[in-house]
């Protein structure tokens, strides 16, 4: 307390003068003034920051896009599990999802979840296909239309790359370019 004190008998526009260096040599002034920053010094630490978020930001997308994967193929599997239930039950697989309590789920980019049952399918040209233009499954195909939202039933057509996928019969989910 005393230190405050005494500051302030010395009064406030000394501490002033003291603090921008006001009557000093220029040898104490420069002394004090050295202790900011230079300008080559915030460059370089904005060029720093520029290269971590440059680096950081793209990876937390990828890390954003894996964890939908992975919620959508977590979906799969819970109505792969609900279908079995339901067919257990009934000796027949659903319809559709409806018919399950799942059809008002969206998949992780927003988008419906598609169901078909094969041996209802009007239109067995909607199946999905592998590369060889073989059915992925015999009982039902399940799948997202993954992040852009459109399909087709080739898994060889672009706009299939990204969907998630159910096929061998449930033996594999996961990303369609990876099967």
């Amino acid at each position: 307390m005393r230190l405050f004190s005494t500051e302030l008998k010395r009064g406030f526009p000394a501490l002033v003068r003291e603090a921008l260096g006001v009557g000093r040599d220029r040898s104490q002034r420069h002394k004090i003034r050295g202790r900011g920053f230079s300008l080559a010094e915030l460059l370089l630490a904005i060029a720093t920051l520029g290269t971590i978020i440059g680096v950081a930001v793209p990876a937390y997308r990828d890390y954003l896009e894996r964890a939908k994967v992975t919620k959508a193929i977590t979906d799969i599997r819970t109505f792969e599990k609900a279908i079995q239930a339901y067919e257990t039950d009934n000796d027949t697989l659903p319809n559709s999802l409806s018919d399950i309590g799942q059809a008002s789920v969206p998949d992780p980019w927003g988008n419906p979840y598609v169901y078909l049952n094969i041996s209802t399918a009007k239109n067995p040209g909607a199946l999905r296909k592998d590369r060889f233009l073989v059915p992925l499954n015999s009982d039902y195909d399940l799948y997202s239309k993954g992040a852009d939202g459109r399909s087709r039933p080739p898994l060889t057509a672009r706009d299939s790359w990204d969907d998630i996928i159910r096929a061998n019969d449930g033996g594999y989910v996961g990303l369609a370019s990876d099967y």
